[in-house]
């Protein structure tokens, strides 16, 4: 590395306004402080974009220095086409969210003052975040920017050991703030949350400590090309041997341990039940980067972990997964076109999206490094994925903060509003434009991901796509 440390810069600002958010008791300046440090990320990761070379298909501006010698862990830190796309992204969600949150606190405030105001309502009962944590916008301002420090952090690790400390980081904000400011069965669905998302992460980190086991070394690029070489799977079966597994066998069990912690996080149905419930209990603001961005860690999971280590072994239960990635679609968009809560409704449909992004990234595991034949197919699904992440993280984000406007007025039901359009027309345009970018309408940022990944799969995978095709349907009546 040469020059300045600008990702490690920009992983550090959040943490750097957290730590001073939280000795703050005021009420409006933690907002506020937030938000600007928010902007400086931003502005710190259009930086990035303008030094990264898109020429280039490696690693840039990356950093690398010792940390645990005697592991083989490094502090190794880069970005490439996919990160930089992650990167941005959260750059762009999390202010978005922070804007979100300010009328949130302001209405509370209110409560409390009409309360107090009238000493007949002082034994009433008033719908409130948590009593430990209501009064305490700091903490909730805090949470958040920890939370955009671990996204940021995820997504430009290149070393297993400190990418899954990031991993986790987003875990524990994202679970308090759920508990604390969530609705009414918010307790039930953050613990739901904590509960499925850790033993995914169990699973990722077990199988991980295998793979650092037979290999020695916790870096993925390196791991990476151990994978495309098949070198991975040989070193698995020398250096473990369980049970007398063939190393076919061996690598099935390891991928599947990795494979539960990225399914949980996506999520990929059937693993998607504690999804619902945390997008519904969440605050909406919150949920806003439950779907824009933890979702797409999962996506990530997939595209930089699995398919370089273990491209056989996905290979060798292709069919299934490409069911399950079949079934999130459809299954996902049926279950959207019963909800009557909108967030409900938005909550299977970050699930049916998130389908597309596996059916494109399974299909194009069906093709093998020599064959050229599909390769213009491949890399065209691939590339759907990515801007399938970005830009359903843009959609679904700003559908959910039309939501929180919604919810401000007193409910969120689909016939609470009926002649809305009459009394908030720019309103209602605004979120019809989200609405129809959700759904793919041609000439909207959604219709460019979901086209390349149709594009690409179709000709890999026809029967996969073609029942997959159910669910832009249904898509498009919910």
């Amino acid at each position: 590395m040469t020059g300045l440390p600008l990702i490690t810069i920009l992983t550090l600002l959040p943490l750097v306004g957290a730590a001073l958010l939280l000795g703050m008791e005021h009420k409006t300046l933690p907002g506020r402080l937030a938000l600007a440090f928010s902007f400086v990320a931003l502005a710190l990761t259009l930086v990035i974009v303008g030094k990264f070379d898109p020429a280039n298909p490696g690693i840039q501006l990356d950093e690398r220095h010792a940390w645990i010698p005697t592991l083989n862990v490094e502090y190794f830190v880069g970005v490439d086409g996919l990160s930089l796309a992650l990167l941005l992204l959260t750059a762009i969600v999390t202010p978005m969210a922070l804007l979100a949150s300010g009328p949130m606190f302001r209405r509370d405030e209110l409560r409390e003052s009409l309360i107090s105001s009238h000493p007949e309502n002082m034994g009433t009962r008033v719908a409130r975040p948590s009593e430990s944590a209501f009064g305490k916008p700091n903490l909730y301002y805090a949470l958040i920017l920890f939370l955009q420090s671990g996204l940021f952090g995820a997504f430009t690790a290149l070393n297993f050991f400190h990418w899954f400390l990031y991993w986790e980081l987003t875990l524990i904000p994202a679970f308090f703030l759920v508990k604390f400011w969530g609705g009414p069965q918010r307790h039930g669905a953050s613990l739901q949350f904590f509960i499925y998302t850790m033993v995914g992460s169990i699973a990722l980190l077990l199988a991980f400590l295998a793979v650092y086991q037979a290999s020695g070394t916790f870096d993925l690029i390196v791991l990476a090309e151990k994978g495309r070489t098949g070198e991975l799977a040989s070193a698995m079966l020398v250096k473990l041997g369980w049970y007398g597994l063939t190393a076919k066998q061996l690598s099935l069990v390891i991928f599947g341990l990795a494979f539960l912690g990225f399914a949980v996080k996506t999520p990929l149905m059937p693993f998607h039940s504690w999804l619902p419930a945390t997008y519904t209990e969440a605050p909406t603001p919150v949920t806003m980067l439950l779907t824009g961005l933890m979702s797409k860690l999962g996506v990530y999971g997939f595209l930089r972990l699995l398919l370089p280590l273990f491209p056989e072994a996905m290979r060798a239960v292709l069919t299934p997964l490409l069911w399950l990635a079949v079934a999130t679609i459809v299954l996902s968009a049926a279950a959207a076109l019963v909800q009557t809560d909108l967030k409900r409704v938005l909550a299977y449909s970050s699930i049916n999206h998130l389908g597309y992004c596996l059916l494109g990234l399974f299909a194009a595991v069906s093709v093998t490094a020599p064959d050229a034949r599909w390769a213009v197919e491949k890399t065209a699904a691939l590339n759907g994925v990515v801007l399938q992440m970005f830009n359903h993280g843009l959609t679904a984000a700003t559908l959910f903060m039309f939501v929180s406007f919604l919810e401000q007025r007193g409910a969120r039901g689909l016939g609470d509003f009926g002649g809305l359009r009459k009394i908030a027309p720019v309103f209602c345009g605004l979120m019809g434009i989200a609405v129809f970018s959700s759904l793919g309408l041609p000439g909207l940022n959604g219709f460019v991901g979901e086209f390349l990944i149709f594009k690409g799969a179709f000709p890999l995978a026809p029967w996969a796509t073609a029942l997959s095709v159910a669910g832009l349907l249904l898509t498009a009546i919910f």
